[in-house]
């Protein structure tokens, strides 16, 4: 837990805090987690059951509560939070928070300084996904936190084990009163396809996009999260700044990429630090996608831009032509100061597409994550059991897992998956179906009568629709391989399906890795 606000030093925030107070990680860590449902990255209260003596919207407010004494209104004692009425009856008091970044929740801070004697007696935390709108009564909710005890006047940290990414939290208290700041602690996690441009490009660095800042060699004056924060530097406290180095060295930071890629531009901004900047600084890069920050190694780093002299308050581009395939990005001050503001756009590779997707799916809700495995495979069992082997971690991981299911699977589980199959030759609502069978499609009609009259063939002898993976087959080939499958016998045959199936299992799961569609 967290007992204290962190201090001021010298006149800078200490680490942990941006110059609006937004709690960006416990206080002298660097975590790569951010406050999801911080204003400034657009967090709102949305509704609340009650808000008679304090405002929902204090909640989120930026700064660390303040406290006057003589402060009185016609409804009382005035606090900086959030305080409902005393509750007489059954229920719990709420508020429904729309997070400014959609993320995978680790934390919560629950800060009741001030409420003394009119604090809650406890807590829950539940989260959803409703990225269309506002939740509605048929929205999914899920624990993230079950009931906790809550002290008064005191800032509580509490650890969350859910590996569910959320567009908005529920924070339920028990059963009434006050609280004065709530920090939703967390991994930004997006769609990459919904923030890239139509070429596959955008800021891999930037929080908002997924980016994060996961380690530092110093972070004195303010961490390295604010490096990759939105919108420009408020002042020279928005930024990263370290100690001052009094013996040999450099500082660095490194940011963990939305996704794999290919970085084109790389912006250092220095604006604010004036006296203060670093001498050079260049940037280095890494592909190791899956790797924890701990075990990131120190040799293997690729320079992606030279030591660069750097002035002050000026936004410095570096044009990058190397092609170099990154999932982590290291930024060397030369030997310390401070950096403004951070932004490394490229794009996306196709291995980039893959991991990101993988992410989704090992985050997602299970009903979203079932829905899209089912358009790869219609076997129910098969789709049950691959959401419960998540996460994944990466696409080998997934494609693996879903062979080795698949083959633990019995016989009535391989026949339900071959009958969500439409029949070769016949039009289907499924856009992956319709894209397997496009070369079959196009043959002579005198094919496509025989293909038909042997699918009818194979029904009566086998009790289920003849399966072939389509793709890349010519109708004259389908037609050939049917007649000469006929002649099987029944457990030969399934066996043969089987494997079929697990062919087109594995393209349309990397069609969905690719793609990010269920097809």
């Amino acid at each position: 837990m967290v007992d204290d606000e962190p201090d001021l030093d010298d006149g800078h925030q200490d680490q942990g805090t941006n110059p609006e107070g937004d709690v960006i990680a416990p206080a002298g860590a660097v975590t790569g987690l951010v406050d999801l449902a911080a204003k400034r990255l657009g967090g709102m209260i949305l509704s609340a059951s009650d808000e008679f003596f304090g405002a929902k919207e204090n909640l989120l407010e930026p700064l660390p509560p303040t406290y006057d004494v003589t402060a009185y209104a016609d409804r009382g004692k005035v606090m900086d939070g959030w305080e409902t009425r005393r509750r007489r009856g059954p229920g719990q008091d709420w508020v429904v928070i729309r997070l400014g970044v959609t993320g995978v929740v680790e934390a919560v801070v629950v800060d009741t300084s001030f409420f003394r004697g009119n604090f809650p007696q406890a807590f829950e935390l539940w989260g959803t996904v409703s990225p269309d709108g506002p939740p509605t009564g048929t929205s999914e909710w899920t624990h993230l936190l079950s009931h906790t005890t809550l002290r008064g006047d005191q800032v509580q940290r509490f650890e969350i084990d859910h590996p569910q990414r959320v567009t908005h939290v529920k924070f339920v208290i028990h059963p009434d009163g006050g609280v004065a700041r709530l920090r939703v602690l967390g991994r930004p996690l997006v769609d990459v396809r919904d923030v890239a441009d139509p070429g596959g490009r955008l800021d891999l660095a930037a929080l908002v996009n997924g980016g994060r800042a996961v380690a530092c060699s110093d972070a004195f004056f303010s961490p390295p999260s604010n490096l990759i924060m939105v919108g420009d530097a408020q002042d020279m406290s928005d930024g990263w700044e370290t100690k001052r180095r009094r013996g040999p060295g450099h500082d660095w930071a490194i940011i963990e990429l939305a996704t794999t890629a290919i970085l084109e531009r790389i912006e250092i901004d220095t604006t604010h630090f004036k006296g203060n900047y670093p001498d050079t600084c260049s940037v280095l890069v890494l592909d190791a996608p899956g790797v924890p920050v701990e075990k990131l190694p120190e040799e293997g780093w690729s320079v992606l831009a030279a030591e660069r002299p750097m002035q002050p308050h000026h936004r410095h581009v570096l044009d990058v032509t190397e092609g170099i395939p990154a999932t982590h990005l290291k930024l060397l001050v030369v030997p310390d100061g401070g950096i403004a503001r951070l932004r490394a756009f490229g794009q996306v590779t196709e291995e980039g597409w893959r991991r990101a997707t993988v992410r989704l799916l090992d985050t997602g809700t299970t009903s979203w994550a079932r829905h899209a495995l089912l358009a790869c495979c219609g076997s129910s069992a098969w789709a049950e059991q691959m959401v419960d082997a998540r996460p994944f971690g990466e696409p080998e991981d997934l494609l693996r897992a879903a062979e080795e299911i698949w083959w633990r699977l019995g016989p009535d589980d391989h026949l339900e998956a071959f009958e969500a199959h439409p029949r070769i030759g016949e039009r289907s609502a499924s856009r992956w179906s319709s894209r397997e069978q496009s070369q079959a499609q196009s043959g002579e009609q005198t094919t496509k009568d025989r293909i038909a009259a042997g699918n009818l063939a194979y029904e009566e002898r086998f009790g289920h629709i003849f399966l072939i993976r389509a793709a890349g087959r010519s109708a004259e080939e389908i037609l050939a391989a049917l007649e000469e499958r006929l002649d099987n016998d029944a457990e030969t045959e399934r066996r043969i399906a089987a494997e079929q199936q697990a062919q087109i299992t594995a393209l349309r799961l990397d069609a969905l890795l690719r793609e990010g569609t269920t097809g």
